[in-house]
């Protein structure tokens, strides 16, 4: 298999760690390090799904919890993304995540004030006992040929179109339209793009 990834390990790699059982990749991985699988921990398999010829660079985390899952299309780049899935994350082909880029299916703690305050005690092992209150999670769906610029936040629900490009630092609330540039906080179209025809996909080195 193509790639720089040897028997789940990647060569010179400065963190000791392999590659987890339940991640899945394709043909032609390029991984920086297995560092960002330190906190995949989700019972299911597999957890991770990536697919052909991506590229995954150092500053990036897949924090899978529980039954989650995330899956990344063939030729997608993540340079320094941050994956917090509880549910599910899904990622098309051809995407370019860039640093920062902090995608979440949950909000991970209560809006309720007392709740909140109870969820905080219970993030400590060592204060109290007992079981966290109950977080909403949606899934997150980017599509194909999707640009997220550095700094921007995908939060839970939303869906982007294929095409679509995310400004940096943009706050993602709310489903964005293929073919589409949005920016701000909260994210607004402010762009349609004119797509032009696909180019046929270059050969791979042999």
């Amino acid at each position: 298999m193509a790639g720089n990834v040897i028997q789940r390990k990647v060569p010179d790699d400065w963190y000791h760690g392999e590659i987890p059982a339940n991640v899945e990749f394709g043909e032609g991985l390029w991984l920086e390090t297995a560092q960002v699988f330190r906190f995949c921990r989700s019972q299911r398999a597999p957890a991770v799904r990536i697919g052909n010829w991506c590229s995954i660079f150092a500053g990036c985390s897949f924090a899978v919890k529980g039954n989650g899952f995330c899956s990344v299309g063939d030729h997608t780049l993540l340079n320094g993304a941050l994956i917090m899935c509880e549910e599910e994350v899904t990622i098309g082909t051809h995407g370019l995540i860039s640093w920062n880029v902090g995608i979440a299916d949950s909000d991970f703690h209560p809006l309720d004030p007392v709740a909140r305050r109870r969820d905080a005690e219970l993030m400590n092992p060592y204060f109290a006992k007992g079981e966290r209150p109950p977080i909403p999670t949606r899934p997150v769906r980017i599509g194909n040929n999707v640009w997220i610029g550095m700094g921007a936040i995908v939060l839970k629900g939303v869906t982007i179109g294929d095409d679509a490009v995310v400004g940096a630092g943009a706050v993602v609330s709310r489903d964005v339209p293929a073919g589409v540039v949005v920016a701000g906080n909260p994210a607004r179209v402010v762009k349609k793009l004119a797509v032009s025809p696909r180019a046929p996909p270059p050969r791979a080195c042999v």
